[in-house]
């Protein structure tokens, strides 16, 4: 049985110890996800396997990162799959590392970045250090075009804002939302229009159009990273083969990109469920544990 619930999790937050009890009591296995594509995907694939191939119960909810981290912390929700990890969810990890396990990355490989269309020359803008100069400035129209207010990326993008010296150049960072972003990115693609986006890998948008990173020389919007699965603590004691099989899983960062496009194209349950019915083998090793022959 699955259900899905989409309620802010403050009110389960403020509930505390109370909450903790009630999430290791009811034997139902509780996932938080924020409505990201990746976490999409992956929170789905998950629940499938958990759901279908090893018949438990599963409840869904989605808030946004700081209510999933704080439900993870206080015991409301089990876990969650998508802890970037090490700078780009740093703030929220901190606060709840010392009352939460680590089990580990669903994914890695995983980069945060500015990114163009490839129709816009490298020679011309080829590294954030090049937005400075007026003639760029003015085909951009003086926008960074972001996501959302709460994003780990926006911090970070306000970050390389000051310290490239942008807002002095005469940029400002447009914040808005995941989907704002990759609509303002098709608009601009249609037209063929210069447009800069803060943007992530992996993304469904590199597999329907041609991009390309920006070069970060101050190293601002950090290196590679992965996505790890954040666990309460007590997790392992009240589902030790759930646990175990979330250490084994590892999805291909190319997977999890091809599983986005369908994802948006159709919806992330019928992605996950082909996903998960297309790689019969190695479902198996992550639930079991056993190699394949």
């Amino acid at each position: 049985m699955q259900k899905i619930t989409s309620t802010c999790l403050a009110l389960a937050v403020a509930v505390g110890t109370a909450g903790a009890a009630q999430a290791e009591d009811n034997g139902v296995v509780e996932i938080g996800y924020f409505n990201w594509s990746d976490a999409l995907f992956t929170s789905h694939v998950v629940e499938y396997i958990v759901r279908e191939k090893m018949g438990k119960e599963v409840e869904m909810t989605k808030a946004d990162p700081a209510a999933v981290y704080q439900a993870v912390q206080s015991g409301d929700i089990d876990f969650h799959t998508d802890s970037w990890l090490p700078d780009t969810h740093s703030d929220y990890y901190d606060k709840v590392a010392q009352d939460t396990v680590s089990i580990g990355p669903i994914y890695s490989r995983a980069r945060l970045g500015w990114i163009v269309p490839d129709y816009v020359p490298e020679d011309q803008l080829g590294s954030i250090e090049d937005l400075k100069s007026e003639e760029i400035r003015e085909k951009l129209d003086g926008k960074i075009i972001g996501i959302g207010p709460g994003a780990g990326l926006t911090r970070l993008s306000k970050k390389a804002m000051d310290e490239y010296g942008l807002k002095d150049a005469g940029y400002r960072l447009v914040v808005s939302s995941g989907s704002g972003m990759t609509a303002a990115l098709q608009r601009a693609i249609k037209n063929e229009e210069w447009i800069v986006v803060t943007g992530w890998s992996p993304h469904w948008k590199f597999g329907r159009w041609d991009l390309h990173y920006l070069e970060d020389p101050k190293g601002v919007l950090g290196s590679i990273e992965r996505a790890d699965i954040l666990a309460r603590e007590g997790f392992y004691r009240e589902f030790p083969d759930v646990y175990e099989m979330l250490d084994r899983i590892s999805i291909p960062l190319d997977d999890v990109q091809a599983g986005m496009d369908v994802g948006e194209r159709e919806d992330y349950p019928t992605a996950a469920k082909q996903y998960v019915e297309n790689h019969p083998d190695l479902v198996n090793f992550w639930i079991t544990g056993e190699m394949p022959d």
